[in-house]
Order: C-alpha cells, then sequence, then structure tokens
C-alpha cells in the first residue's frame, strides 16, 4: 500500500481547529433561530451554504427559484467557494450552515476526528460508460485506449489524495494494469483540455462541462472512471456539523426536505438544470447543450460511501478503515 500526498491536509487541520472553537460554545453565526419558529411567526430562517460553481450543484439553485426552500420556511443564500476543503471548515465553524462536498473529502474530514454528518446525495455517476459526467481523456496519437494503458503514463487530477485519483487507480487495476506506475499531478478542470491537446500530460482525470470541451478540442475518452467504479458512485454529497444537528434539528430537517425536493426536480427536468446554470456559471452553449449531466437523487446510499472508503484506504489515503457510520445522520 502506497502513501499518497495530500493536498488537503492543511485544511483539514485548520478545520479541526475550529472545530474546537465551533464546539466551545453556542453557534458562532449567532443565529439560532430555527426554521419552525420561522414558520410560526411568518418570517424566514436565514442559512448560508456553501457551494462550487460547477453543474453538480444546480439542484440546490434550482430549488431556490422554484421556492421549495422557502415553502420549509428557510431564506437560502447560496455562497461560491473554491472547493470543499474551504467549504468544510467553514460549516464546522459555523459560517456556513451546510455545504457541498465531494464524498471523499468529507470521509478524509471524517477519518481526522471532524464531526460532519452527510444529510443528502449530491451527484451520482449515471453509471453509463458513454454518458458520464466524469471520464479520463487523452489525445487520439497518445497511445492510450483503455484503462490499462494509464500504466507509467502522467494523468493530471484536481486533487492528489481524493476521488479523482483513487477512481482512476481502481479502473487501471481492474483493467489489469499498475496503477502505482502511474504519476499523477495536480492541475485545475479548467486547464485540463489545453494541457492534454499540448501534451503537457498524457492523460487527464475530468468533468463536465471541461469533459465536452476537452472531447470537443479533440480528445478521445478513454475510461469512464466513475461508472467502472461503481454504477451507483456516490461523487457528492449535501452535508452539516454533529452541532448543527444538535442545536438547531428543525433546520437540518426543513432544509433536508427541500434538498431532497430541489434533487428529485432537477432529475426529472434536465432541461431546468441547464438553464440555471447561467445564474452561477458561464458555459459555452454549444458545451452546455452537449454535456452529460450527474444522476441527481434524494438519498445517500451508505453502501456508495462504504465504496468510496474501502478505496481510500485500499490506495493509502487513509491509516486505518473509516467508521462511515460517523457520517450517516
Amino acid at each position: 500500500m502506497r502513501r499518497l500526498v495530500s493536498s488537503a491536509s492543511a485544511a483539514v487541520a485548520v478545520a479541526l481547529a475550529l472545530t474546537l472553537t465551533a464546539c466551545s460554545g453556542s453557534s458562532t453565526d449567532g443565529e439560532s433561530t430555527s426554521a419552525a419558529s420561522g414558520k410560526a411567526d411568518g418570517k424566514l430562517t436565514p442559512v448560508k451554504v456553501g457551494v462550487i460553481p460547477i453543474v453538480d450543484v444546480a439542484p440546490i439553485y434550482l430549488g431556490v427559484e422554484q421556492g421549495f426552500f422557502k415553502d420549509e420556511g428557510l431564506d437560502v443564500k447560496l455562497e461560491l467557494a473554491q472547493g470543499g476543503a474551504a467549504i468544510v471548515p467553514a460549516v464546522m465553524s459555523g459560517q456556513y450552515q451546510f455545504g457541498f462536498s465531494n464524498t471523499t473529502s468529507l470521509l478524509l474530514a471524517s477519518s481526522q476526528g471532524l464531526p460532519l454528518k452527510v444529510l443528502t446525495a449530491g451527484a451520482v455517476s449515471t453509471g453509463k460508460a458513454g454518458a458520464d459526467f466524469g471520464a479520463v481523456v487523452a489525445m487520439p496519437d497518445s497511445g492510450i485506449k483503455n484503462a490499462a494503458d494509464l500504466a507509467g503514463r502522467t494523468v493530471a487530477v484536481n486533487t492528489l489524495q481524493n476521488i479523482g485519483d483513487t477512481t482512476v487507480r481502481s479502473v487501471i487495476d481492474k483493467a489489469g494494469g499498475d496503477a502505482d506506475s502511474t504519476k499523477f499531478v495536480e492541475m485545475g478542470f479548467p486547464d485540463m483540455p489545453a494541457a492534454v491537446n499540448d501534451g503537457q500530460v498524457e492523460a487527464a482525470w475530468i468533468v463536465e462541462p471541461h469533459l465536452t470541451r476537452a472531447v470537443q478540442a479533440g480528445a478521445e475518452v478513454v475510461s469512464w472512471n466513475f461508472a467502472d467504479t461503481d454504477p451507483d458512485l456516490l461523487v457528492a454529497t449535501y452535508f452539516t456539523s454533529q452541532q448543527r444537528m444538535a442545536e438547531d434539528p428543525e433546520t437540518v430537517k426543513s432544509f433536508t426536505a427541500a434538498m431532497k425536493k430541489s434533487l428529485e426536480y432537477a432529475q426529472a427536468n434536465p432541461d431546468a438544470v441547464r438553464a440555471v446554470l447561467d445564474s452561477y456559471t458561464e458555459i459555452d452553449p454549444k458545451v452546455k447543450d452537449a454535456m452529460n449531466l450527474p444522476r441527481f437523487v434524494p438519498d445517500a446510499d451508505p453502501a456508495a460511501i462504504k465504496r468510496l472508503a474501502d478505496l481510500g484506504l485500499e490506495y493509502g489515503m487513509f491509516d486505518k478503515a473509516v467508521d462511515t457510520s460517523k457520517l450517516l445522520p
């Protein structure tokens, strides 16, 4: 088993420090009004949710637009962050009441003692090779035609020791290659299409809309690593802190109910998903119309969380098995 270098370690350490502050008294944001009392006096309870400007969070924007959160007595303000590494400590400190993050980042935080709770699913693999929202791409002349060919190559991922490289390692080994011989380098998703095209890296794990950008620029998909790892791969979730659940269970209950409605609505209305993207991202219309959307389901599958925890242990992310029950409400 090989230990990988974690680029999220500093963020986890900061979050651990913030946990001591957050757990030492009442809510740090000064808002103790519950959603139930908000409904009783006709006022909405204000909550802040940390999200990332990617396709995956379209359901919560739709939920706000459709009034699902207002119906539950909540006035939701969506705060854009660079990634889950910033959102986790913000939720722990009370800056945000709720947040969105990929599942592996939450497993990493939980394994290091952060008291987090998953509330709903966020984005799930479609389970369909050829129609998923994450994949590995390479140029046609690279000699890489499948997952096994990624062995010994340089592959870009957005973050080391996370859901990208662990699932890519999984599909390489599953295909008969040697994942330990693959070199992973960090790179932002927006930079990956050009990097693959110019030969800066031999392949890249990439998600929508940048996956479609890369394909339209001439790259080919060589592995649908999400779908090939697990057709029900739980890529991301919405979460809160255990402290929030204990201090304000009614608001947590209301948020969870509205979020589940939002996810169900998004799954049933893909055109609305594509339309709402314009409210928080800038995507070329040709890319937006062609790209694959995630599958949106309301409930976080415990077995899917366990699958990612097992992969993390197999590829050296964790020193010992993660107790995934700690993440479940």
